[in-house]
């Protein structure tokens, strides 16, 4: 559209490290006169973002609400081929080698978390078709066409036509949720992360070469003022950040909140905590320790000190090095950022018994940086305060828990490992709603698969159910 925004600059064409991240808008990419410099873990310029103006926001959301959506089987084509372009081909002049260097060097992720991370966003991205119809309701068709709606029948529709996401940096694989509302039909706006822009930029890129329009989905770089000005011009929005993020949009229905996980496991006295331990300390350190399905506590029916000196003796032994090393699994952050979070842990851990304490945390690499070492603390109650305490490494509550604390302790998980050979304790952790999911048995807490709930189905967020009945 003609005047619909200001007049783009020169398309992106390759980038050099230090070059600029272009915002991709709904007449293709566009460089901004603003720009942010990003920085990798040891404070190199690794980059620089366009950051666009809230007028640019406006009209570029106005652009995709005039935009029409591709037809479902175009939709379903579409994604399958990002999915192979976002893991293999070369965008914005960035082999996936490169894109994953860029990942790590400048969120501090281990490269092969992000190795990793690119598998298994292009699987997802592959399967968010197939993925974002789990939510259909069997009562339910997919147009008013269906021979069933003659007689009457529910017919499932979008609540919206744009949905803007504020997105996360902590880990590339928060980016394989939205795509399912492209395969919906809505257009998508993702204001992306300071912190890490190269995946979405990548993500948009490949969505764009396999088919979606310029105006079907928008990469709209902005500052924290602009944020309000997007979910504002959308029709629904997705957020992510920490609870005061949650607490600010909780009340707001077209708002869906992406918050902290505290995830965790529970060990009944039924089962023998040395069975799984490989469970436990994998559900602590996966991922380096940066997801929301990492777990934060873990409750063990007895004393829990043997089962904190085992955690604590295997987490110390994961090898500090710098994120872009094939050995690493610990995430790295700028020396003063993980002295801050150390200083952060000391508070909230008073009054715990350390096994692995704030001081052993910060391990710094001799270049501005520091890797995040593990942290194991203990607490006296099942109810302790610290249980809730969730931080971007692997740091881990150990508690104890009896029969009668109940599910009341384990509320507010994004999801529950339950060991236990207990049936009615696993029907009353499904009743409790503020459990999102429970995982029965040997599953780590991070386990995420296409097809499954992430914090219920995005879909029933995007979508409704209308009645049809025609003669």
């Amino acid at each position: 559209m003609p005047g619909a925004y200001p007049t783009p600059g020169a398309p992106e064409t390759s980038r050099a490290p230090g070059a600029v991240l272009t915002a991709l808008g709904p007449r293709g990419p566009y460089r901004a006169r603003n720009r942010l410099t990003v920085t990798d873990v040891r404070g190199e310029a690794a980059a620089e973002l366009s950051m666009v103006p809230g007028l640019f926001v406006n009209r570029s959301l106005a652009a995709l609400r005039s935009a029409a959506p591709l037809r479902p089987d175009e939709r379903a084509a579409a994604l399958r081929r990002a999915a192979h372009l976002f893991a293999t081909g070369t965008i914005a002049g960035r082999t996936v080698a490169e894109y994953e260097h860029d990942v790590s060097r400048v969120g501090g992720i281990p490269i092969g978390v992000v190795r990793t991370a690119t598998r298994s966003l292009a699987t997802r991205l592959a399967a968010a078709w197939e993925s974002a119809r789990q939510a259909r309701p069997q009562g339910a068709a997919d147009d008013w066409r269906d021979p069933g709606t003659r007689a009457g029948r529910g017919v499932w529709t979008r609540r919206g036509e744009v949905f803007a996401v504020n997105a996360a940096g902590n880990h590339p694989g928060t980016h394989s949720l939205w795509p399912e509302a492209l395969a919906l039909g809505y257009r998508v706006a993702v204001r992306p992360s300071r912190r890490e822009p190269f995946t979405p930029h990548r993500l948009i890129s490949a969505l764009r070469a396999a088919g979606f329009g310029d105006d079907h989905v928008a990469l709209l770089p902005t500052g924290h003022e602009q944020s309000d000005d997007l979910l504002r011009g959308a029709d629904l929005g997705m957020v992510y950040g920490g609870e005061d993020v949650v607490r600010r949009y909780r009340a707001d229905p077209t708002v869906l909140t992406q918050g902290p996980g505290r995830s965790k496991i529970l060990l009944t006295g039924d089962v023998d905590w040395r069975d799984h331990l490989d469970t436990v300390v994998d559900s602590v350190a996966h991922h380096g320790g940066t997801g929301c399905v990492n777990a934060t506590a873990v409750y063990v029916e007895g004393d829990p000190a043997p089962l904190c000196e085992a955690l604590a003796e295997r987490l110390a032994a994961l090898p500090a090095v710098a994120p872009d090393d094939d050995k690493a699994v610990l995430p790295v952050q700028p020396a003063a950022a993980a002295r801050a979070l150390a200083a952060h842990l000391a508070r909230r851990a008073e009054g715990t018994r350390a096994w692995r304490g704030a001081d052993e945390v910060v391990a710094e690499l001799g270049d501005g940086s520091a890797a995040l070492r593990p942290a194991v603390h203990q607490v006296d109650r099942p109810d302790a305060p610290q249980t809730g305490v969730e931080l971007p490494f692997p740091c881990v509550w150990v508690a104890p828990w009896t029969p009668e604390a109940g599910p009341a302790v384990l509320r507010d998980s994004l999801v529950l490992t339950v060991l236990t050979h207990q049936e009615e304790l696993i029907d009353r952790l499904l009743d409790e709603p503020t459990i999102s999911n429970v995982y029965v048995g040997d599953e780590p807490t991070y386990r995420i698969t296409p097809g499954l709930p992430h914090d219920g189905f995005l879909g029933e967020f995007l979508m409704r159910s209308k009645a049809v009945v025609r003669h």
